[in-house]
Parts: C-alpha cells; sequence; structure tokens
C-alpha cells in the first residue's frame, strides 16, 4: 500500500498552529478510543455513538474527515452516508468506513454511497493511518483544484474587463493594438487589411434622439462586425463611435460590408439615415505599428468622409506622399516656432457705407526656410491632430497684442484685432485666464482683442463652449461666430449661446449671384442677426455686384479679396497709417 506525507486537510487554508478535525462515529467505544489513539497527534478528534449523534455535531463543527463504522443503532453508517451525500454542506467531506473482515459487500456499497475508502477491524495501525492520510491527499488535491479553477475563472473575468469595451463586448482600442500585432506577426503568409470606419453625424444621432438610442447603433454596429470578422480577425471599437477592424485580405469585400451595414442599421428604424464611412490599409509591412496603421486607414477614410458616392477608400501613394508632408511639418515645427519662422498676417475688415478700416482678423502664417510661405490649410489640422495648435494660438494671441501696442504707441487710433481660437483650446481650464493676462501684459482693453469661435467647437462640445463664452463675455471681450451657416446647428446654437457678431460663411456670399435662394436666406440671416442684436460680417467678398448687394441688405461689414488680402503686420500698419 502506498502512503503519501501527511497533507493539510480541509477545505479552507490551515495555518501553522490550527489542526485538522476527524469525527469518529462508532457505537463501541473501545474502536473509538483506539482510532483516536493512533489520531489524536495529528487531529482535533470529536466522538459520536451513532449517525444521529453524528448529524448534530456536524451541524455545529467543521469537520475535515469522518471514520464511520456502518452497523450501530438509531442511524447506521449507510444512512448517515446518504443523509451526508444530500446535503450540500456535508457532501464534500470524505469518508472512510470501518468494517469488519469478510463484509465486501458492505464495503462496495459503501463506497457505491460516496465513502472515499474503507478499513477493516481489528485495526492495523500504519494501515489505518496511510489510508486516511491517502484520502486526505487526495481531498487535499481535489480542493487545490477547484481553488486553482475559480482563480482562473477570476483571472479570466478580469481579463475580459480589462482586454473589451464594456458597451459593446468588442476588444477596446489597446487591445485591439497588442492582438492585432500578434495576429499579424503569427500569420506572416496571411495578407491582412487594417479596416477603420466612422458614423457620420453621431453627435447629432445623440442630440436628435437620445443616449440609448445611440448606444443601440454602436451595439448592432459591433454585432455586425464581430460576423464579419469570424474566426479569421477581430474587431474593436477604438472611441465613441470608431471601429476597426482586422481580417484577411482575400476575405474583406469592402461592397458587401458596407451594405451590410447598412441594412443592419435600416433595420433600427430610426428616423436619420446612419451611414458609415471606411478607410482601409493593406498591410505591406508587418513591423509597421499597428497604431500607424489605423493612422493610415483613418487618413483614407478621410477622403469620403462626407461623400454619399463614395463610402471607402484605400491608402495609396498619393496618401503617402500626404502622411511623408505630415512628417515633415511635424518635424519642423518646433524650430519654426523658437526661430521665429511663424507669424501673423493682417486681413483688414471693412465698413462698406464709408470704406473705413474697422478691425482686422489676424491669421498664422509659417514663413518656411526653404519652402517659403505655407498655408495655414495645410498645416493647422496636423497641429490640431498632435496638439501643437495649442502653443500656435498662444503665439498668435501674443502677436495681435503685440501689434495692438504698436498701434496705440503709433499714436493710432486702435483698431481691434480679432484672433482665432482652436477647438483644442476650448477644453484648457486657463484658457480665459491665460487671455486676460495678456490683456494685463500688454495695457490693453479687452474690446481691442475679439475672439473667434467656430461653429463646429459648439458641435463638439456645446456645455463646454456655453461656459467659455459666458466667461469671455464677462471678462469683456467681444466673441464672434466664424464660418456661421457651415453645420448643422447654426440656428439651434444661436438660440443657446450669446454671440457679439457673427461671421458668414463664405460660401454664401459666393452664392448670391448665382442663385435667389442664397440671396434669400443671406438677407433672412442679416435681418434675424440685428434682431438679436448681433452684427454681421460678410468673409469672401470679392466682386462690386456682392458688395452691393451686402450693402443694400443691411450687411455693411465686410471681409475679403474686394478690399485686401491679408498682409503682414508692418504692410498693414503703414495703411493703417496712411489711411
Amino acid at each position: 500500500m502506498y502512503c503519501v506525507g501527511a497533507a493539510a486537510p480541509g477545505n479552507v487554508v490551515k495555518n501553522m498552529t490550527e489542526r485538522s478535525v476527524m469525527l469518529i462515529v462508532d457505537d463501541v467505544e473501545i474502536n473509538r478510543a483506539i482510532l483516536s489513539q493512533f489520531f489524536q497527534s495529528e487531529y482535533e478528534i470529536l466522538e459520536a455513538p451513532n449517525g444521529r449523534k453524528a448529524l448534530d455535531i456536524l451541524e455545529s463543527r467543521n469537520v475535515d474527515i469522518i471514520l464511520l463504522d456502518l452497523i450501530m443503532p438509531v442511524m447506521g453508517g449507510m444512512e448517515l452516508l446518504g443523509v451526508m451525500h444530500k446535503h450540500p454542506r456535508f457532501q464534500d467531506i470524505p469518508v472512510v468506513v470501518t468494517t469488519s473482515q469478510g463484509l465486501l459487500n458492505s464495503e462496495i456499497q459503501a463506497l457505491e454511497n460516496g465513502a472515499a475508502d474503507y478499513i477493516t477491524k481489528p485495526y492495523n495501525p500504519i494501515v489505518v493511518q496511510c489510508r486516511v492520510r491517502n484520502v486526505m491527499a487526495r481531498q487535499e488535491n481535489e480542493w487545490r483544484k477547484e481553488r486553482q479553477r475559480l482563480q482562473a475563472e477570476k483571472i479570466s473575468a478580469m481579463q475580459t474587463i480589462i482586454e473589451t469595451d464594456q458597451l459593446t463586448g468588442l476588444y477596446n482600442h489597446h487591445t485591439m493594438l497588442t492582438k492585432t500585432a500578434e495576429l499579424i506577426q503569427e500569420n506572416r503568409s496571411t495578407q491582412y487589411c487594417i479596416v477603420y470606419l466612422d458614423i457620420s453625424c453621431f453627435k447629432v444621432i445623440n442630440e436628435l434622439f437620445n443616449m440609448e438610442t445611440g448606444d443601440m447603433i454602436l451595439k448592432t454596429a459591433a454585432a455586425y462586425f464581430k460576423t464579419v470578422v469570424g474566426t479569421q480577425g477581430l474587431a474593436a471599437r477604438i472611441s465613441a463611435d470608431q471601429f476597426a477592424i482586422c481580417m484577411p485580405e482575400n476575405a474583406l469585400d469592402m461592397e458587401l460590408m458596407i451594405q451590410g451595414l447598412d441594412a443592419v442599421m435600416r433595420s433600427l428604424s430610426v428616423y436619420r439615415s446612419i451611414m458609415f464611412y471606411a478607410g482601409i490599409f493593406t498591410v505591406d509591412n508587418v513591423y509597421l505599428t499597428v497604431n500607424k496603421m489605423l493612422d493610415r486607414a483613418h487618413m483614407a477614410m478621410n477622403t469620403v468622409k462626407g461623400n454619399y458616392n463614395r463610402r471607402f477608400a484605400y491608402y495609396d501613394e498619393q496618401l503617402s506622399t500626404a502622411l511623408m508632408e505630415e512628417q515633415m511639418l511635424v518635424r519642423d515645427m518646433e524650430g519654426a516656432l523658437d526661430n521665429d519662422n511663424f507669424c501673423i498676417y493682417l486681413q483688414p475688415i471693412y465698413d462698406c457705407n464709408t470704406n473705413k478700416i474697422k478691425s482686422a482678423e489676424a491669421l498664422i502664417r509659417w514663413n518656411h526656410p526653404q519652402r517659403g510661405m505655407i498655408s495655414p490649410g495645410v498645416f493647422i489640422p496636423v497641429f490640431e491632430k498632435n496638439g501643437f495648435v495649442t502653443r500656435l494660438d498662444r503665439f498668435a494671441w501674443e502677436s495681435a497684442c503685440r501689434f495692438l501696442s504698436r498701434q496705440r504707441d503709433n499714436g493710432l487710433e486702435v483698431v481691434p484685432i480679432s484672433v482665432n481660437v482652436s477647438r483644442v483650446n476650448m477644453y484648457d481650464q486657463n484658457f480665459v485666464d491665460f487671455m486676460t493676462s495678456l490683456l494685463a501684459k500688454y495695457d490693453l482693453e479687452p474690446w481691442m482683442l475679439r475672439i473667434e469661435m467656430t461653429e463646429s467647437a459648439y458641435v463638439d462640445n456645446p456645455n463646454q463652449m456655453v461656459k467659455i463664452l459666458r466667461r469671455l463675455r464677462n471678462a469683456g471681450f467681444t466673441v464672434l461666430m466664424d464660418d456661421f451657416g457651415s453645420g448643422y446647428s447654426s440656428l439651434n446654437m444661436l438660440k443657446n449661446i450669446a454671440m457679439d457678431i457673427l461671421k458668414l460663411d463664405m460660401k454664401f456670399v459666393q452664392d448670391i449671384e448665382t442663385s435667389p435662394k442664397a440671396a434669400i436666406i443671406m438677407k433672412s440671416i442679416v435681418n434675424m442677426a440685428h434682431e438679436l442684436g448681433m452684427e454681421v460680417i460678410a468673409e469672401g467678398v470679392e466682386t462690386e455686384p456682392q458688395l452691393d448687394f451686402l450693402r443694400n441688405i443691411g450687411c455693411k461689414l465686410v471681409q475679403g479679396y474686394y478690399y485686401a488680402k491679408p498682409m503682414a503686420a508692418d504692410e498693414f500698419m503703414k495703411k493703417l497709417m496712411s489711411d
């Protein structure tokens, strides 16, 4: 007989001083005394003369092992085994039955009823101790396995929480990066594609309906993506309404995917067209980081977003060139700021009734040592993405303040300068304090420095913009709404926030000569703004007929090439002095 070393019995971990408990059940006292003698150094011994008394003890004490005689009055061993087998607290306690020699049938029946082993009378102490220790070792092993199983389940559950997006059940952004890298590296012979998907105007859906509708759309899309990738790839929710997929190129059919996605969205019966746009990057370099793969797919998506005829695009050489251009801009931006390669140009705003300059807008320019003047339309989107625009904004604001101070020092009547504020700065808690500190630094009045906000900033975060505007106006600043009419929420915005001046999107001005509707809309906006106590500036004025129309509808403030292009600060100063 093989006898293992003593194990820590019981279904809980015991400390060094705590002993396991053994219950000896036998109606013959001498038998209980003999068995007790064998184990008293290892166990705390409890005794019972029959099954009924044993149950009473089990109700009040934790017991680690039972030595059970089969033949007893009141309640025998077989009956006790039956009761214990049905009781959730007692069914896992190991039982070793004690029998007389020659009772093979009783031993077999006891084992079938759940006994762990048996010992026969008369007792051989070595055999009895080995059998009990083996039973306890087996039980401890079972308990250890159970503990390991429960621990593994907990770890798996925690891993799932860490790796997945809680709303949709897809992988989250971080997990997407690691899992995609593993998938591509482990399957070098497979050509993979990264697909970046975005919902058009998802913020509008949330505003028009409610968050529950938005969540339903996201969860439905996630379930569809999970079905599309199957076991060949993976899908993730990257951010609020953006998803990413990695799957083999030969399994990807974008036309079919978009059609299926449209059908699934229509089935939700939401009273608005829900359109997904996608960009695809075919992985041609397995050593590229997944973040860069996603960036390229995202860049491809941006070329079609908002286009009703094309819903997806592949990353190609043209976009690769654009990416290299972006990298060059990022590489040179710090040095350009340190070496004064950035500057402001000023475009005057005229009163078309008097042809006099009433104010000006400060526009950032980059005078690159090798490439010459770079348009803000090229570098601003890049800097908004990497956050550098916050420093560039502050440079432009201070440059405008410096110019305002020069006007005063030259004895001129100060012409207000308006400066643009990127949407990134809308989230800066110190933005208003910084603006007021600039006024103090250059000894300026708040009316001299005007603040231009874009309508898109309001769309991004209406509540934040309302708070910022309130603080700016309380500090005395004049606030302009730039590009008014370019977005979906123009009229709704006027209802919710207080502006001083509206700058009409130049598209309106460009269309008034050819579109009667545009002219009617333009006239209505100007009248409405005046009714609300706001001034109006028309941007993009280039022809005399445009100027005459604006003058006739009461829009006297204009900005555009008809009067002047943006010009360097020194040139503008000369113009002010000559005027």
